[in-house]
């Protein structure tokens, strides 16, 4: 095996031990859907990129399932409409693609969710500071120290990993583990 892969395999493994930490706070996530989608609230979620693939991904087991048959949870991907995307990049500036959509979507007591390798991306900051600003909580899903998208976020499950392969390998984990929390939720098992 060449010496890289070993390599990535190890920063791998190091950075999931560091996730072991992010447990309760994961649990505490799930808890919060649960109880959003309990009093009627919507889960929306936004990214760029592979961080993109990350928030439909989570969006994808909430309105369809995880590992249980049940209802399904209401959830929005924001990046997931071309035409709304390319209006709002073109009729305004980038950074605002995911503003003009909460400002639309976006209520008291929802939830956004963030995804972000690097914390620094103009339109994520500003999306998780208008999604406050309309009363919605935010949860980032980020790695290192978050960047300025912390600043934002009312819970922040941060990968302790500075690249950003490591981070979305262990995003999917975390999102999964939420996953897990909303099901057994969902069909009143004990989580």
């Amino acid at each position: 095996m060449a010496d890289w892969m070993t390599e990535e395999l190890g920063d791998h493994l190091r950075a999931a031990e560091g996730v072991a930490e992010l447990l309760p706070a994961v649990r505490a996530v799930g808890e919060l859907f649960c109880a959003t989608f309990e009093r009627g609230g919507m889960l929306l979620t936004l990214g760029n990129g592979g961080s993109a693939a990350d928030a439909q991904h989570l969006t994808a087991e909430m309105i369809g399932r995880y590992r249980r048959e049940r209802r399904a949870l209401p959830a929005v991907t924001l990046s997931t409409d071309p035409s709304v995307l390319t209006c709002l990049a073109n009729d305004y500036v980038y950074a605002d693609v995911f503003v003009r959509q909460l400002e639309a979507l976006a209520r008291p007591g929802d939830v956004v969710a963030a995804f972000t390798t690097s914390g620094r991306s103009a339109n994520v900051v500003e999306a998780l500071r208008t999604a406050r600003s309309r009363g919605a909580v935010t949860v980032l899903f980020g790695g290192g120290d978050g960047g300025p998208a912390a600043a934002h976020a009312d819970h922040a499950l941060l990968v302790p990993s500075a690249t950003t392969a490591r981070i979305q390998e262990l995003h999917t984990f975390l999102l999964h583990a939420v996953s897990e929390v909303v099901d057994r939720w969902a069909v009143g098992e004990a989580s």
